[in-house]
């Protein structure tokens, strides 16, 4: 049986490649997972990381106009939120699958949810997409693709200790060894009856 790790990290790929085959920020996502499933929100997840890394991308052209930074400062937020409530709905699905465990008296709580380890598992395969790119452009010179060549081998080293500690965290939930407990993030920047700018101007 293939470890769940192993599954999301072949996911996030598929949609990384099905990104660039337009590499346009503004290309809607063609999700080919069933709805409600898992597989269907770890794709869902890593497209809006990578639409994200690339608006990242475009704000820091020096030669932007203000006006545009700005409505794409304010994607970002959107899209931030909009990542975050999908690493819910993803440890969400988690609960529901462990919800008959009974956790041992003495189990540990993780410092963090199976969810939100998925999600640097997804930033760590854009990084190593966009970082063999690096190594391998022809326009670059033997140095910096060299150097690109090395941290590479620390992602994907980084890639392997993430992969296996995400599967033993999962093993030690549903063997009940950790118990599973999720915090929601409660952001307060987007919500107008937080954010003291918003509710201010609102007066």
């Amino acid at each position: 049986m293939k470890a769940f790790s192993e599954t999301a990290w072949e996911i996030f790929n598929q949609a990384i490649t099905d990104y660039h085959l337009a590499d346009d920020v503004d290309t809607p996502a063609n999700n080919p997972f069933q709805k409600e499933s898992l597989e269907h929100l770890l794709y869902a997840k890593n497209w809006i990381d990578t639409v994200q890394w690339h608006l990242e991308d475009i704000i820091r052209d020096e030669k932007i106009v203000p006006e545009e930074a700005l409505k794409i400062k304010r994607r970002i937020d959107a899209s931030n939120q909009q990542r975050t409530d999908l690493v819910e709905f993803i440890d969400s699905w988690f609960l529901t699958k462990y919800e008959n465990v009974t956790p041992d008296n003495n189990a540990k709580i993780n410092t963090e949810t199976p969810a939100w380890a998925v999600d640097r598992l997804s930033i760590l395969a854009l990084k190593v997409y966009h970082m063999a790119l690096e190594a391998c452009r022809e326009t670059a010179t033997d140095e910096h693709r060299s150097k690109c060549r090395e941290k590479l081998n620390v992602l994907l080293e980084q890639k392997n200790d993430l992969t296996t500690s995400i599967d033993q965290l999962l093993a030690d939930i549903e063997n009940g060894k950790v118990k599973m407990k999720v915090y929601r993030q409660m952001k307060m920047y987007n919500d107008e009856s937080l954010n003291p700018i918003l509710y201010q101007k609102a007066k």
